[in-house]
């Protein structure tokens, strides 16, 4: 499979002089966990972070009922809603359907798992979001393994995707897909990302070291990255961005879905080598990453 050619990382489009928070798109991020025994919440926020820094003009994160206060004091400049709980804190699944129905009429792009937990109401939003199909759908992190969970979901995905996983996620949306690939291995992981991508007819970011995206036709390598990225939550800012360049630039015709999450890449890959080379390759915070999207944005559009 070393006979793939990649596509070249597309230029990162200007951003309107004159334009307003409905111009530059909602993102909304639905994650975070309330119930034993893990409780999350920092996923979630890093995303909605990830995907201000890259431009989106509003980031509406919806969390779990008794997360919602530590949301917003965490990032104050987004918008909670409150996923109804049971007792236990974990999701009511009809009544977190709603709730996000509501914010789905605002939003201009979704991203679903960062620290969601895997309950089986965490699995039916994930499912019910992927059959919608109604807005670009970022599938990310333990959404990523509720899918696989459930061999026939991909029958039902609709709209345009985007699944970002790293190689363990990646192997087990291969085994579900009764796909034999290596996900793990450079040499062997585009052709992974492809195949992947071929039986979703979605977007696949493999991640890791020269994260690979293809969307089934194509496949686009990011050379840049360091081992500074490799730090918890990192992820979770890439999935914010993913969805931010959807929001912004999604009805650009020159940009294919697949260009914009292999824009995306590039684009943290960017902020974590600023990062390395202010501090070094070991230490990051995924919501220093974060911050420095805009000055990796900045370069891109000065270069």
């Amino acid at each position: 499979m070393n006979t793939l050619e990649f596509e070249r990382i597309p230029a990162l489009p200007p951003r309107a002089r004159d334009g307003h928070k409905g111009t530059f798109g909602t993102v909304l991020v639905v994650g975070g966990c309330a119930h034993a025994p893990r409780h999350m919440l920092g996923g979630a926020m890093l995303a909605a972070r990830g995907a201000l820094r890259a431009g989106a003009g509003r980031a509406i994160a919806a969390v779990p009922a008794p997360l919602a206060a530590e949301a917003l004091a965490i990032l104050p400049e987004a918008t909670v809603v409150a996923l109804p709980t049971d007792a236990s804190g974990e999701l009511i699944a009809s009544a977190a359907a709603e709730a996000i129905d509501g914010a789905l009429l605002e939003a201009s792009a979704v991203v679903v798992g960062p620290a969601l937990g895997r309950s089986t109401a965490a699995g039916q939003v994930v499912l019910r979001l992927a059959s919608l199909g109604e807005k670009p759908l970022v599938i990310d992190a333990d959404a990523i393994r509720l899918f696989a969970s459930h061999p026939e979901a991909a029958r039902d995905l609709r709209g345009t995707a985007v699944f970002t996983p790293h190689p363990g996620e990646a192997r087990e949306l291969a085994d579900a897909l009764a796909l034999d690939i290596d996900c793990v291995e450079r040499a062997t992981r585009p052709a992974a990302a492809l195949a992947l991508a071929q039986r979703l007819g979605s977007v696949v970011a493999l991640k890791g070291a020269g994260t690979v995206t293809s969307d089934g036709l194509r496949v686009w390598r990011c050379d840049r990255g360091n081992a500074a990225l490799a730090t918890g939550g990192s992820g979770d800012v890439l999935g914010g961005v993913v969805a931010a360049m959807f929001a912004q630039f999604g009805r650009d015709a020159t940009l294919s879905p697949g260009a914009l999450a292999a824009l995306a890449v590039e684009i943290h890959a960017r902020a974590g080598d600023l990062w390395r080379d202010m501090h070094g390759d070991a230490g990051a915070l995924a919501h220093e990453i974060a911050d420095l999207v805009p000055d990796a944005m900045r370069a891109m559009r000065t270069t």
